[in-house]
């Protein structure tokens, strides 16, 4: 399935009711790294298939969770386990700093 595209009015039940873990990115259309980061969450999601949920949250049109979270940077990169934030990478990375933490998020 991909990429999901999270909301103000599904990231309860899409993230916070999640039996998985689940990936959010949290980026805008204007962001320069969040551009750079997009194509590898991409390829993350495709990879990740099936251990955990991997999506995308626009911060211009969904800002709740973003401030309830604390979220002051773009990209930030949060994960999910149990409805609470475990681990978040601020601003961009390479593919394999991020497969590192996923990894260590499904132990």
């Amino acid at each position: 399935m991909a990429e999901v595209t999270f909301t103000d009015q599904n990231f309860k039940e899409k993230v916070l009711e999640s039996k998985t873990p689940v990936v959010v990115d949290f980026w805008a259309p204007w962001c320069g790294p969040c551009r750079m980061v997009s194509p590898i969450i991409e390829e993350l999601a495709k990879e990740y298939e099936g251990k955990m949920v991997v999506g995308k949250m626009n911060v211009d049109e969904n800002q709740l969770p973003a401030s309830q979270y604390n979220v002051m940077s773009i990209p930030t990169v949060m994960i999910f386990k149990g409805g609470q934030p475990v681990k978040a990478i601020v601003g961009a990375q390479g593919k394999e700093a991020y497969k590192k933490v996923f990894d260590e998020a499904l132990q």
